[in-house]
C-alpha cells in the first residue's frame, strides 16, 4: 500500500511563492505518474500539475503554465510543486496522488493513491 503525505502549504500574500511537497511511501519512479490537485472551496477538484516519473515529462494546466513547475527527487520518493506569482484564485487544497499500477496517467479513475492535502491560502 503506497502512501502520499503533502506538507508546505501556508498562507502567502498576492505574488508570493510556495513550494508544496509530497512524500511517497514508494519509490517515485515505481509510481510512473503523479499529479498535483487542487480542490477551492464550492468548486471541483482539478489538476494543475503531472510528472511522467520515469521520464520526466511534465504538463501543466493553463490556469498555472507559467507559474508553477512540478518536479521530483528520486532518492527522497518526492515530488514538489514550485508555485510562483501567487493569486487568490490559486487558493484551495492541494493533493497529489499517484496512478495504481497498470493504469493510465491520462484516466482520472487510474489515481489510486491520495494524500491528504495541504491548503494554500493567497
Amino acid at each position: 500500500h503506497v502512501q502520499l503525505v503533502e506538507s508546505g502549504g501556508g498562507s502567502v500574500e498576492v505574488g508570493g511563492s510556495l513550494r508544496p511537497s509530497c512524500v511517497a511511501s514508494a519509490h517515485s519512479f515505481s509510481l510512473r505518474c503523479m499529479r498535483w490537485f487542487r480542490q477551492a472551496p464550492g468548486k471541483e477538484r482539478e489538476g494543475v500539475a503531472t510528472i511522467t516519473t520515469g521520464t520526466g515529462n511534465t504538463d501543466y494546466a493553463d490556469s498555472v503554465k507559467g507559474r508553477f513547475t512540478i518536479s521530483q527527487d528520486g532518492a527522497e520518493n518526492t515530488v514538489y510543486l514550485q508555485m510562483n506569482s501567487l493569486k487568490p484564485e490559486d487558493t484551495g487544497m492541494y493533493y497529489c496522488a499517484a496512478i495504481r499500477p497498470g493504469g493510465n496517467c491520462g484516466s482520472l479513475g487510474d489515481f489510486g493513491y491520495w494524500g491528504q492535502g495541504t491548503q494554500v491560502t493567497v
